[in-house]
């Protein structure tokens, strides 16, 4: 079994680039996003654009950062992971710099991120697009379906957790589908199987018997 799991909305129990963007950007950042959102510009766009009008400092950067909380099972499903050997990676649209900051609250910054990169410094600020592909269905920064694609193992079955429209497209890869707001409501208009959840105490009970019926297949061939 293998983990793929959005951050922002999922992990964290706001929008951690809104946030920012509210509290630290000039105000144009919202007419970038009814630009995308009327799909006069793909999220790729949306995203740079939105970065590059954050103002502020590190430390006031920081401190918005600071005040985002993660769902309060996040941490006990990740230690759940870890301690039964099924890998958890993080694919996000987000920027880098917010997700890692976040989790390192939690002693959680080690986990794998995928996602875009801050650059440039206070009142230059840019963001890098690595994980971009030309052709995404999903027109994002971060293409979710090839990072998704990259298994340890091949024949493992794949979990995916998400909330909203960055994740329609991959949803599609996933053997297990967590879905919540956008995503649940995405993926009961196309009958496609899903987990309602609330918070990731819910996910851990369900992929509990899941991963000891399959070690006990395992351990019996």
């Amino acid at each position: 079994m293998q983990v793929f799991c959005d951050f922002d909305g999922t992990i964290s129990v706001v929008d951690t680039t809104d946030r920012v963007l509210a509290q630290l950007a000039s105000p144009e950042w919202e007419a970038l996003e009814a630009d995308w959102l009327a799909g006069r510009i793909d999220a790729a766009t949306c995203m740079r654009g939105q970065i590059a009008l954050i103002e502020g400092s590190d430390a006031e950067l920081d401190a918005v950062l600071a005040e985002v909380e993660v769902d309060p099972g996040f941490p006990a499903f990740a230690a759940w992971c870890a301690e039964h050997d099924v890998p958890l990676t993080i694919v996000s649209d987000g920027v880098d710099y917010f997700i890692r900051r976040i989790l390192a609250r939690h002693g959680l910054q080690d986990l794998p991120v995928v996602s875009n990169k801050l650059a440039g410094k206070a009142g230059a600020r840019r963001l890098a697009q690595p994980y971009s592909r030309e052709g995404c269905a999903a027109g994002a920064g971060v293409c979710k379906c090839e990072a998704a694609a990259h298994r340890t193992a091949p024949s493992q079955l794949t979990v995916y957790v998400g909330d909203g429209r960055s994740d329609f497209c991959v949803s599609h890869r996933a053997d297990v589908l967590f879905a919540k707001d956008a995503l649940a409501d995405y993926a009961k208009g196309r009958g496609r199987a899903h987990h309602l959840f609330s918070t990731f105490h819910e996910i851990t009970a369900t992929l509990r018997p899941l991963v000891e019926e399959r070690r006990a297949a395992a351990a019996a061939l």
